[in-house]
């Protein structure tokens, strides 16, 4: 097979391969290498590449093979991580100038279990720094662009981890998602994000943002997605707040349609402003869920925008990670990075008190749509992707919104820790991608990667691939 080819075979499509020996885990682990090295160049999406490692460990991968063993459902799979999330024996910056020479001696629990599947580790993808935005550049890596369009952003702050993706660089990157970090490049970068259950992949080392945090990965298929959290899940003694182990097998169940299950769709959670051609995408992929099975119903909501509450946590957390540092060090910080991280420092105990009794009431107007309804639908992101350079999204109408507040539908869910979902509903008139977001009832994780499944099924996404040029 060629190397576009095998860039573009799943995860599980190659684990299975690799299996048969109709392609070995070394040839895999050189294509995906000399993808990298055509296509990243143009793309940003890696700032590590461990090349020599993840041959010896491919090598190691088609030994084990030869000798009858299989380490895992992933075995041989190359797996690219977060500069956010520790690895034993890498650098892990967080795209900071004040941790760019980090190393980390030992792997998160996501890593691990991943590696125990048969996972090797091949770089890592870039992040804003502290993944504080929904785009991707750093003062020590730059910027990553979208494989779309290399004028634009891939999103973020998983933005390496979706372009590598989209760009058939892995088919699996593992991420996090604080604010809508693995839904929002999903949206922009054409592929499929999803955070699960608050708790169900567990957190470490912990942080302040740790209550808002879901670690998850990027794929191109649900099937890849489902397989690794079946791998990721369970509860860690490190973590305190993981969840129970449930004994559900997430790969084994995708293929269930969607029959009488009732479905919400919202264009706007009540609250928000959309570009006129990416609410009309994603209003025609909600209504095609009846094919499926699923009776729909657009509902209007009265929420409001629970922005106030979340950067409580957002900024608080930027605040409490970066006090020592801002009285010597401030002017190494991205600026926008470093006015959250001030805004934060003047928040008060009360602000944080009355922004767990806001999160409350959020959630009881949340609650009350899931007793009607099994599953809500609504955009990922109010707009297409929009240029490199720029922090934010520019206002719809002349709106004043604060940092990261152009991200208003999919925040909201890291509030709730519900289980979210982006799938790509269609393409603009030019080519861009856009994102629907599933959103599932509490600890209703298989019934969200059965509607994904169920959409990949209504309207593939996995034959559109972005033509990509490398640097010449």
């Amino acid at each position: 097979m060629s190397h576009k080819e095998l860039g573009y075979c799943s995860a599980v499509e190659l684990a299975a391969m690799m299996r048969r020996r109709t392609v070995s885990p070394v040839e895999v682990m050189r294509a995906t290498l000399a993808r990298i090295e055509r296509f990243n160049p143009a793309l940003n999406a890696f700032v590590t590449v461990q090349a020599e490692e993840a041959m010896c460990s491919a090598a190691k991968a088609e030994e084990a093979l030869m000798r009858g063993e299989c380490w895992g459902p992933l075995h041989g799979v190359p797996l690219h991580v977060k500069d956010n999330l520790f690895v034993a024996g890498s650098r892990t910056t967080f795209g900071s100038k004040l941790t760019e020479t980090n190393v980390t001696s030992q792997d998160c629990p996501a890593v691990e279990r991943l590696r125990k599947a048969g996972m090797i580790v091949v770089g890592r993808t870039n992040t804003p720094e502290q993944g504080w935005k929904g785009v991707t550049d750093n003062r020590v890596f730059g910027i990553t662009r979208n494989p779309w369009n290399t004028k634009l952003t891939p999103g973020g702050s998983s933005g390496g981890a979706s372009a590598a993706v989209a760009a058939g660089l892995g088919p699996i990157g593992l991420g996090t998602d604080g604010g809508g970090s693995l839904r929002i490049p999903a949206s922009f970068s054409g592929v499929f994000g999803f955070k699960a259950s608050f708790g169900r992949i567990p957190n470490w080392p912990g942080s302040g943002g740790a209550m808002l945090r879901h670690i998850g990965t990027i794929t191109r298929t649900v099937a890849d997605m489902a397989t690794a959290l079946d791998v990721m899940a369970g509860p860690d003694p490190r973590d305190l707040l993981s969840l129970p182990a449930t004994g559900e097998c997430y790969s084994a169940n995708l293929d269930c349609d969607l029959h009488g299950k009732r479905v919400a769709y919202s264009p706007n959670l009540g609250y928000a402003r959309v570009d006129p051609e990416v609410a009309a995408i994603c209003q025609r992929a909600a209504e095609r869920f009846f094919e499926a099975g699923a009776i729909v119903e657009q509902v209007q909501l009265d929420w409001r925008d629970p922005y106030d509450a979340w950067s409580v946590f957002f900024f608080g957390t930027a605040a409490a990670s970066l006090e020592k540092k801002l009285p010597t060090q401030c002017e190494l910080l991205d600026p926008g990075l470093r006015r959250v991280a001030e805004a934060g420092l003047k928040l008060r105990g009360v602000d944080f008190a009355n922004a767990l009794a806001a999160r409350n009431d959020f959630w009881e107007k949340v609650r009350r749509v899931y007793e009607r309804f099994d599953l809500l639908l609504c955009p990922t992101l109010p707009v297409p992707p929009f240029a490199v350079g720029q922090d934010d999204a520019d206002p719809i109408d002349g709106e004043k919104l604060g940092p990261l507040q152009w991200t208003r539908f999919t925040y909201p869910f890291n509030l709730t820790g519900q289980p979210a979902a982006s799938v790509p509903a269609g393409w603009t008139k030019s080519g861009l991608p856009v994102g629907l977001q599933i959103i599932g009832n509490r600890f209703a994780d298989l019934l969200v990667l059965q509607a994904a499944r169920a959409w990949e099924q209504i309207q593939p996404w996995g034959d559109q691939q972005p033509k990509l040029e490398p640097v010449t």
